[in-house]
């Protein structure tokens, strides 16, 4: 198989968030058959879907990895897990506060639509907050159905996402 880049996007809001996007970064780049290409710095954004709660912390990273999409994301959910996420079987608190939140938004130029695994994010060219940190390391990466990350990003409401020295 060849190595394909994917770009993964990682969040939380819960606990001691910027240790947990530090530790995850690193799990990332140890799977196996892959590495990091890229990390974004951390942004401030605001909660999204359920306002009432904090901030969220965001960022994103290229991999280049052998793992096939469903392999990839059962390592994120492991990682997830490893940094204390609950995910609640019925998809509730869906928006809710987290630990750690692994998002895989692109896998190349594949479009996958499978039960539970959905490449492109279905919602990646909707949400600033994942938009603007990948914009930083892939910003002319094309989003299947959607243009590049950075026209995508153009059509958004970027206003409360900053970056964290």
């Amino acid at each position: 198989m060849t190595a394909v880049t994917a770009c993964v996007g990682l969040g939380g809001n819960v606990g001691e968030v910027a240790r947990a996007l530090d530790g995850a970064v690193r799990a990332l780049d140890a799977l196996p058959g892959s590495r990091l290409l890229r990390v974004s710095r951390v942004y401030r954004t605001p909660a999204w879907g359920q306002p009432d709660q904090p901030d969220f912390l965001n960022a994103a990273v290229a991999l280049e990895t052998l793992l096939r999409p469903r392999q990839l994301l059962d390592a994120l959910l492991g990682i997830e897990q490893r940094f204390g996420r609950e995910r609640a079987a019925d998809g509730s608190g869906r928006w809710g506060p987290r630990t750690l939140d692994l998002d895989l938004l692109l896998y190349g130029d594949a479009v996958v639509d499978e039960p539970g695994l959905q490449v492109p994010h279905p919602h990646l060219h909707e949400r600033a907050f994942a938009l603007v940190p990948l914009a930083e390391i892939a910003a002319d990466v094309q989003i299947p159905g959607h243009g590049s990350v950075r026209a995508a990003l153009a059509a958004l409401d970027a206003d409360g996402i900053e970056a964290i020295p």
